[in-house]
C-alpha cells in the first residue's frame, strides 16, 4: 500500500498549480488554500494572539493537560505560508508529544527581507520563555525555510545568552542559501515540485537590498558554528532537492558536538510528514519525532 501512496503523492505534487518560485501573491494564495483545505480535527482549539508583539496562533487539544509547548516556524521559502496554515502539521506532531503549540506569523519577504523573520522568531521566543518560566518544556520546530529559521533562532538564542529549548525538530530544512548542495542535481528529476530555480528566486527575495552573502552563516546555518545547540532531529525525504541541506546540517552539528539524529526516509518528497493522513511513512516519521521530543522533555 505504501508504494501506491507514495506514487499518488508524487503525482499530486507534480500536477499541483503551486509553484514555490512563482508570483508571490498568487503562490501565497494557492499555498494557503492547500494548507487549509481540510479542517482541523474536532479536538483542536485555536486562538490568535501575540508574543513579544509578534502575531501567533495558539493551539491545544481539548481536555489534554499539555506537558510543554511546541514553538513552530512555518515553511514557504521565507515569502509564503502562515501561522494558520502550519497548525495542522505542527499539531500532528504536538499531539504525539503531548504538547500545545505556538505557530509564528513572522514577517515575509520580499516586503520584509532578512533579518525580519529571525527577529520575529527571537522576540516571540523570548516572550514565550517569560510566559513559561523557562525553556525546559519548550521544543522548537520548523519545516523547509522554517527549518532554516529554527536553526538561526537557536543561534540567536545562544548569542543573546537566552536559555535553549529542550530540543529542536527540523523537517526538510533549507540550510544553504547558496543552493550548492549536490542533491539539487542528483534529485532534480525525483523531486516532484521543488527546483533549484525556485529556491534561488525565494532566496533573492529574502536577501533583497541587504547586501548579505547567501553563504553568510547568519542565513545559511550549514556554514555556522553550531556548538551549544540543543539536541536536534533532522528528517528529510530521499526524493527532495534539499536532501543535502539536511544531511550536511546534521554532519555539521555532529562535528560541533551537538547531539543529532539524521532520519532520511526513502522515496518520499519534501516535508512528506504533511501527508501523514494518507502516507504511512509520514505517520511513522511523526511518531519517531514524537518519541524524540518526549525523550528530551523534563519529566
Amino acid at each position: 500500500m505504501s508504494k501506491q501512496q507514495r506514487t499518488a503523492i508524487h503525482q499530486l505534487l507534480r500536477n499541483a498549480d503551486f509553484d514555490l518560485g512563482g508570483d508571490v501573491d498568487t503562490q501565497r494564495s494557492l499555498l494557503e488554500q492547500m494548507l487549509t483545505a481540510h479542517p482541523l480535527p474536532d479536538d483542536v482549539r485555536t486562538s490568535t494572539g501575540d508574543l513579544g508583539g509578534v502575531p501567533v496562533v495558539f493551539a491545544n487539544l481539548t481536555g489534554v493537560d499539555a506537558s510543554g509547548v511546541l514553538f513552530h516556524l512555518h515553511g514557504g521559502g521565507f515569502a509564503l505560508g502562515s501561522a494558520t496554515g502550519s497548525v495542522g502539521l505542527a499539531m500532528s506532531l504536538a499531539r504525539l508529544a503531548g504538547l500545545s503549540i505556538v505557530t509564528v506569523d513572522y514577517r515575509l519577504a520580499p516586503e520584509n527581507p532578512y533579518p525580519a523573520a529571525v527577529e520575529d522568531a527571537v522576540n516571540a521566543y523570548r516572550a514565550l520563555l517569560e510566559r513559561e518560566g523557562g525553556a525546559a518544556n519548550i521544543v522548537v520546530t520548523g519545516e523547509s525555510a522554517g527549518g532554516n529559521l529554527a536553526v538561526e533562532l537557536l543561534l540567536a538564542i545562544r548569542s543573546a545568552g537566552l536559555a535553549q529549548p529542550a530540543a529542536a525538530v527540523l523537517f526538510s530544512p533549507m540550510t544553504d542559501l547558496t543552493v550548492s548542495g549536490e542533491s539539487f542535481r542528483t534529485k532534480a528529476t525525483a523531486d516532484p515540485n521543488i527546483t533549484a530555480a525556485a529556491i534561488r528566486t525565494r532566496v533573492a527575495d529574502y536577501l533583497i537590498g541587504t547586501g548579505v552573502d547567501p553563504a553568510d552563516p547568519r542565513v545559511s546555518p550549514v556554514f555556522a558554528d553550531l556548538a551549544g545547540l540543543p539536541p536536534l532531529l533532522v528528517q528529510a525525504g530521499s526524493n527532495e532537492v534539499l536532501l543535502d541541506d539536511a544531511t550536511r546540517l546534521a554532519v555539521r552539528a555532529a562535528a560541533d558536538n551537538v547531539p543529532v539524529i539524521l532520519d532520511v526516509v526513502p522515496d518520499v518528497p519534501h516535508v512528506f510528514q504533511a501527508f501523514a493522513a494518507v502516507l504511512e511513512e509520514g505517520t511513522a516519521a511523526l511518531d519517531r519525532a514524537g518519541r524524540f521530543i518526549r525523550g528530551h522533555l523534563r519529566s
